[in-house]
């Protein structure tokens, strides 16, 4: 059974130590607006003190909810938010892209949706090296996935993988939600339908299965759930695995 005071005291816990293993002073967070962005914040505040957690709304053709969203948490919580709007940005990368390839628009959805996260990853560790030199102490980069997006291989490679700390990644949907709840994140936030903002979807309609399953799947809990959607599950993780290491040629020395 899931004990969510335990495993948050646990995660408090886990970021002071390293905090003091590592001499670092404080963290960026990418705020998206979700309950995954939103308990990683709540959790970095508790941990290490508003005044050294920085959040950083990155808006590329984002809805309005999602802003009110990130300020409602960053109001709620105490630390500090920066808007860094990259829609212009994007804008002018696709441009340039298209004149130089000569591609079009349908020919560029899914290289669209993921530069997206490739570019507020750069922006996320731009702000870290810049305050870590303002600030008089090092800023690291925050990861917010959670263990049922990576076990589907649900990221962008070179895009929201990448992170100095994660803190979420053992933890399932449902037991985000719960640490979310136990920590006080808004109702609205930390039951929010999950999305990646990108694509207009839901996480849930773009991967053709639910977290719940993927979860009992994860768990070895899939009695309940049919074949069909834990092949599903299985073949994702496996179609993604390439996703997890990064093949690395070694010298025969004999």
């Amino acid at each position: 059974m899931f004990d969510v005071k335990k495993v948050t005291n646990e995660i408090i816990k886990f970021i002071r130590n390293y905090y003091k293993e590592n001499n670092l002073k404080g963290v960026v967070i990418g705020i998206s607006g979700g309950k995954d962005s939103a308990v990683v914040a709540g959790l970095f505040t508790k941990a290490l003190g508003r005044e050294n957690v920085v959040g950083v709304w990155m808006p590329c053709h984002s809805k309005e909810e999602d802003k009110f969203n990130a300020l409602k948490l960053a109001k709620h919580f105490g630390f500090e938010l920066k808007e860094f709007d990259l829609t212009k940005t994007y804008d002018n990368y696709v441009e340039e892209f298209k004149n130089i390839n000569g591609a079009n628009d349908n020919e560029l959805i899914d290289a669209n949706i993921n530069i997206k996260p490739r570019l507020r990853t750069a922006t996320l560790y731009y702000h870290a090296a810049y305050l870590s030199s303002e600030k008089k102490g090092t800023y690291i980069v925050a990861g917010t996935s959670n263990k049922c997006e990576i076990y589907v291989g649900y990221f962008t490679k070179g895009g929201d993988n990448i992170a100095d700390i994660q803190v979420l990644a053992d933890l399932t949907v449902e037991e985000v939600i719960k640490v979310g709840e136990y920590i006080g994140v808004p109702d609205n936030i930390v039951h929010k339908v999950p999305d990646d903002g990108l694509s207009g979807k839901s996480d849930e309609d773009k991967l053709g299965v639910k977290y719940s399953e993927i979860a009992a799947v994860i768990e070895n809990n899939s009695l309940n759930i049919s074949l069909e959607v834990k092949n599903k599950i299985i073949n994702l993780h496996n179609k993604n695995r390439h996703k997890f290491n990064t093949p690395t040629f070694k010298k025969n020395l004999n």
